[in-house]
């Protein structure tokens, strides 16, 4: 029961805010509830705060005792929807395949996959010595085991 109410609860206030998408949602045994949001153009502590009174002001705290978490996915936390990868073109990530990790530039976002390109040092063909060239690897969605972005400082 607690669960279907939160989860109406939670939907209604991502409605409100068309930028606000939900990452994770979780009750423990206990009535621990856990809710991981994302945005199209990040998420803010009010964001957070707004989706928080929108679930905690409608349930009764008599009815039932709860404790409620709301979180931003984080910039460490891996991307697990194809909405998180528009947000982060340009950005250079690390993705995980089942074959193989590659690092790269995220240069396009399609409906089945990413677009990874990067530069590569490599034997010239014909001497001695090494060239840089261009690469650019197209990975579908399902081949995806881990995505994130790499942060510079």
């Amino acid at each position: 029961m607690l669960q279907n109410k939160v989860t109406e609860l939670l939907n209604s206030a991502l409605e409100e805010d068309g930028s606000l998408f939900l990452i994770d949602f979780s009750i423990s045994t206990d009535n621990r509830i856990k809710v991981v949001i994302d945005g199209d153009e990040g998420v803010t502590v009010q964001d957070c705060i707004k989706i928080s009174r929108a679930i905690e002001h409608n349930l009764d705290r008599d009815e039932v005792d709860f404790a409620l978490e709301v979180a931003s996915a984080g910039a460490t936390a891996p991307l697990v929807l194809p909405r998180q990868y528009k947000k982060n073109l340009g950005r250079k990530m690390e993705v995980k395949t089942p074959d193989d990790t590659i690092e790269g530039n995220l240069t396009e976002v399609t409906e089945e996959g990413i677009i990874l390109e990067w530069k590569a040092r490599e034997p010239k063909p014909i001497g001695k010595g090494k060239v840089t060239v261009r690469k650019k690897q197209e990975i579908d969605f399902s081949d995806i085991k881990e995505a994130k972005v790499i942060l510079k400082f």
